[in-house]
């Protein structure tokens, strides 16, 4: 079955309204794919694909010499400086112990000891109550009133001795503000997306293309697909609400396949060197040690057979695609690069679940 007959089919069965695929390498064309109601040029919420962004983003700064991997955090954010950490992650908030520095390599891993919390525990609590846990909706707050919201918790685990999803990445975007002193979409834009022609990438959409910006869906079980919200408005539509730095992007196709490419690539750009090789490499290396690869550190059981964590990105580790890297979004969202330097890029604007997760099966 073609790419596109495969599209037709998921639209056909209700899997989501519509449904974009660009495809590519380094040695050719890159193909895109509309079906449904989705335009090929649709500016959609890509939600956790913008973490390859900001890990490609902060290894941009060490390649200047701005900072290094394991330099401490709190150097730029002191308001995480002296964390305690929880004597297990299910003990009481008062119960903790001193914890040693949060670093740029635990922010980019995952292993800050801050993350999605995977069982009830007072910790889980407080965090639906300060409102910093995580879910689909955009973020509830400003940067800097959510970075004191994470910052009056305890740590979940030293850092670097376990492994928890998310707001790792949203620390390392006010990171990245604190770093270069600038808003941290003006740097996005003029150091990478501006010289990947990424035309359409940022924190919100502008007025004068919202209507680009689709509406977006979940899957109910008694009402099939409900809007969750409208096209062409919203919280991605301009002028933010307030200082996005710890939220996530909106992009396009065209767009998301340039960032593709200079990875695939090895960190040039048509040509041009972007990245170091090196530094690419570690992105999509295998960072995370088996010990805290544990059952409960992701929100998906069995997400660690065959899979590692590099820098940003989901990384197979064993299997007949072993090499491959790249993540997803919670929206429907997904790309991933092959060793050989082809990639796939599949964007719809249905919540994640069991629809959307085997249509990524079939494009594999």
């Amino acid at each position: 079955m073609s790419t596109l007959q495969t599209l037709d089919a998921h639209i056909a069965r209700g899997t989501a309204p519509g449904i974009v695929v660009a495809a590519g390498s380094v040695d050719g064309p890159v193909e895109t794919f509309a079906a449904g109601d989705l335009s090929a040029d649709a500016i959609v919420r890509i939600q956790s694909m913008t973490k390859p962004i900001l890990a490609v983003a902060t290894l941009q700064l060490v390649q200047a010499g701005r900072l290094t991997l394991d330099d401490p955090v709190e150097t730029w954010l002191p308001e995480l400086a002296d964390r305690r950490v929880l004597r297990t992650p299910e003990s009481p908030l008062s119960d903790t112990m001193a914890a040693t520095p949060i670093t740029v390599r635990h922010l980019l891993t995952n292993t800050s000891g801050y993350g999605a919390t995977t069982a009830p525990s007072p910790l889980q609590d407080a965090m639906r109550e300060n409102r910093t846990d995580a879910g689909a909706e955009p973020v509830a707050m400003g940067a800097q009133d959510w970075l004191d919201a994470m910052a009056s918790l305890p740590l979940m685990f030293q850092p670097g001795a376990g492994w928890r999803y998310h707001h790792s990445f949203g620390i390392l975007g006010i990171l990245l503000s604190r770093v270069v002193d600038a808003s941290l979409d003006d740097h996005l834009r003029q150091r990478l997306f501006d010289p990947l022609g990424m035309v359409d990438t940022g924190h919100v959409v502008p007025r004068e293309k919202a209507h680009r910006l689709p509406a977006a869906y979940r899957h109910d079980q008694e009402r099939g697909l409900v809007e969750v919200e409208p096209a062409g408005a919203g919280f991605y539509v301009e002028p933010a609400p307030f200082d996005l730095s710890h939220a996530e992007l909106v992009s396009t196709a065209a767009d998301y396949a340039e960032f593709a490419l200079m990875l695939a690539s090895g960190g040039r750009h048509r040509g041009r060197p972007f990245l170091d090789p090196e530094l690419v490499e570690q992105l999509r290396t295998d960072q995370v040690p088996a010990a805290i690869k544990t059952p409960d550190s992701f929100i998906f059981p069995g997400f660690w057979k065959g899979t590692g964590w590099g820098l940003g990105v989901a990384v197979v580790t064993e299997g007949e695609h072993a090499g491959r890297y790249g993540w997803s979004g919670g929206q429907g969202t997904d790309f991933f690069i092959n060793p050989d330097g082809s990639f796939r890029i599949l964007l719809t604007q249905v919540e994640m679940g069991p629809q959307i997760m085997e249509l990524f099966g079939n494009l594999q």
